[in-house]
């Protein structure tokens, strides 16, 4: 529905008001049983659409792959439709969902990824300072038991929790650097070791 230009949408509802219009005309003795027929019509209409909306998205998500890791080892991960890439690794054996964020200098946790995983916010000093999209914000360093991705498993690492708001935990080239490799082409991001 995004792709449908003004122009054309001016033009729907003109043709539909004209319909309409002749609709009521012709029936005007039976009104009531024309409203009904007509909102009967409008759900018709509303629930076609809808199900032609979701059934691309359902279609859209099912035909995309998911993360897959290549005979070598590599973790191939395909580009989101927001042109973003995600990554979920598990983080002391809980999973946790990444944006694959080559600007970010650190693995950056969302304070509900961070108490997920069981890090103590109350314990935390908010030390360290990062510029955002959104201004600077403070953060506390902290230590990664183990972080594992595919088959790579790394121990110790080091990440930062964002004390501000932020909707999605960063992998940021901290970590990223681990990998002997990064490589993106074809809409698909390559980390090897």
């Amino acid at each position: 529905m995004a792709e449908i230009d003004t122009a054309h949408l001016i033009y729907l509802i003109v043709l539909l008001a004209m319909v309409a219009g002749w609709f009521f005309m012709h029936s005007r003795p039976n009104m009531n049983k024309t409203l009904q027929q007509a909102a009967v019509w409008g759900l018709i209409f509303t629930g076609a659409a809808a199900g032609v909306g979701l059934w691309q998205d359902i279609t859209r998500d099912s035909a995309r792959k998911h993360l897959t890791i290549s005979e070598e080892g590599d973790i191939v991960l395909p580009r989101g439709r927001d042109g973003h890439y995600y990554l979920t690794a598990q983080i002391n054996g809980a999973p946790v969902r990444f944006v694959v964020d080559t600007g970010a200098s650190d693995i950056v946790l969302t304070k509900s990824d961070a108490t997920r995983i069981g890090i103590d916010l109350e314990g935390l000093d908010y030390l360290g300072r990062a510029g955002t999209a959104n201004g600077e914000t403070r953060t506390a360093f902290v230590r990664l038991d183990e972080v594992v991705v595919g088959h790579a498993v790394d121990h110790d690492v080091p990440a930062v929790v964002n004390d501000g708001i932020m909707s999605q935990s960063l992998l940021g080239m901290g970590y990223l650097q681990r990998w002997g490799r990064i490589e993106i082409s074809g809409g698909e991001l390559r980390l090897s070791r």
